[in-house]
C-alpha cells in the first residue's frame, strides 16, 4: 500500500528529532550541516504536510508540542529502522566488495598480474581474488557475460561492448636460438621475409596473434604456422629446442635474451609490433570496490616496456664510468745500471 502524502520524508524526520534533542532549530541545523533558514523552512513545510503544529518557539529555543511529541516518538522508530536498513545494506556491500573476480590474458597474468595482486593484498588484505586466464577474445566474452569484475587483454583495440584503459605497453619480438642462421643477421628482417616464414605462434584469438596478423596484413598475412601453442612458456621451449622462429611478448623473454639462450632478430622499421595492454569492463559501467582499487594500482605501479622504434629492439645503454674512477698508473721504466768506468792506467 502506498504511503499517504502526509508522511514526511526521512530527512525531515531526522531534523525534527535533532530539534527535540537539542532544543534549538539553529543547533539542529548546524549538526546536520544545513543553514538555519533552510531548517526552519523544512520544519514549517513538515507542519503544513502533517496538518498540525510540531514545535513551540520561544526566545529560549524550540520544544515539541503535544502533537509534536507523538510525531517525534513515531519518527524515532522510523529513523531507527532506516538506520538498521542502512547498516544491513553496508554489510551486504562489504561482502560483495570483499570478492574480486579477474580474468586476464596469459602475458598479463604471468608477467604483470603477480605484482599488482601483491600490491592489492597489501592495500586491502581482506579482499579475496579469483584469477582466471584465457586468451584476449575469451577474456572479452567472460567480462561481457558478467563472469568477471575486471578483465585484462592484449591487442590493438578495446573489444566491442567494453570500455578499456591502457595500463602498460608491450612489444612483440622474434626470437631464435643462438645456432639459428637468423641469430647472425646483420640486416633487419623485412615484412615480406617475416610473412613468408613459417613461425611458431600463439593460437588464433590471442592478442599476440592479432597484433602480428595486423602488422603482416600488408604482406599477405603470416604464412601457415609451423606450430600453434597456447602459452608463452610453450613458445619459449619451442624456440630453445629449435622448432623454428617464434614471435611472442618481450616481457616473456627478458631472462632468456639476457642469458643468450635466445637471440632477438632485428626487424625492419615498417614492422610495428608494439601493443597496449588494457584493463576492460562492460561499457556504461564503472569499476567499483576492489576492481576500482586494482585498476588504480595498475596505473601507479606498472612499468611499461619501452618499445623504442617500430620493429627495432631497444638498445642497451652502456654503463657510465664512475666520475671518481682513476686510471691505473703504468709502472715506471727500470733505469739501467751504469757500468763503472775503468781506472786509468798509471
Amino acid at each position: 500500500m502506498a504511503l499517504s502524502p502526509h508522511v514526511p520524508e526521512l530527512g525531515a524526520l531526522e531534523l525534527l528529532l535533532a530539534v527535540a534533542r537539542l532544543g534549538s532549530v539553529g543547533r539542529a541545523a548546524a549538526e546536520l550541516g544545513v543553514s538555519q533558514p533552510t531548517a526552519s523552512a523544512r520544519i514549517k513545510g513538515m507542519e503544513r504536510q502533517i496538518g498540525v503544529p510540531l514545535l513551540e518557539r520561544s526566545p529560549r529555543g524550540s520544544r515539541p508540542t503535544e502533537a509534536g511529541r507523538l510525531v517525534v516518538e513515531w519518527a524515532r522508530q522510523v529513523v531507527e529502522a532506516a538506520q538498521a536498513l542502512d547498516a544491513g545494506i553496508d554489510a551486504l556491500r562489504e561482502r560483495r566488495d570483499a570478492k574480486l573476480r579477474v580474468v586476464s590474458s596469459l602475458t598479463v597474468a604471468e608477467y604483470l598480474m603477480p605484482g599488482w595482486l601483491l600490491a592489492l593484498a597489501e592495500a586491502s588484505p581482506g579482499t579475496a581474488v579469483t584469477l582466471r586466464t584465457a586468451n584476449s577474445a575469451e577474456v572479452a566474452g567472460h567480462v561481457l557475460a558478467g563472469d568477471a569484475d575486471l578483465g585484462f587483454v592484449e591487442g590493438p583495440s578495446t573489444p566491442p561492448g567494453l570500455t578499456g584503459a591502457v595500463v602498460a605497453a608491450d612489444r612483440l619480438v622474434v626470437v631464435v636460438p643462438p645456432g639459428h642462421r637468423w641469430a647472425r643477421r646483420r640486416t633487419p628482417l623485412t615484412g615480406p621475409e617475416l610473412a613468408g616464414t613459417a613461425l611458431v605462434l600463439r593460437e588464433p584469438g590471442s592478442g599476440t596473434r592479432e597484433v602480428l596478423e595486423m602488422a603482416l596484413a600488408p604482406y599477405g598475412g603470416p604464412a601457415r604456422p609451423r606450430m600453434e601453442l597456447a602459452s608463452s612458456t610453450a613458445l619459449k621451449a619451442a624456440a630453445m629446442t629449435g622448432a623454428g622462429p617464434v614471435c611472442l611478448s618481450e616481457l616473456a623473454v627478458v631472462e632468456e635474451l639476457a642469458t643468450r639462450r635466445l637471440v632477438e632478430v632485428p626487424l625492419a622499421e615498417e614492422l610495428d609490433l608494439r601493443r597496449p595492454l588494457r584493463a576492460v569492463w562492460p561499457a556504461g559501467q564503472r569499476p567499483g570496490g576492489p576492481a576500482r582499487e586494482l585498476l588504480g594500482l595498475t596505473r601507479r605501479s606498472a612499468k611499461p616496456v619501452r618499445p623504442g622504434r617500430p620493429g627495432r629492439p631497444v638498445k642497451a645503454v652502456k654503463p657510465v664510468k664512475p666520475a671518481n674512477a682513476t686510471k691505473a698508473v703504468k709502472p715506471a721504466k727500470t733505469v739501467k745500471a751504469v757500468k763503472p768506468a775503468k781506472p786509468a792506467t798509471a
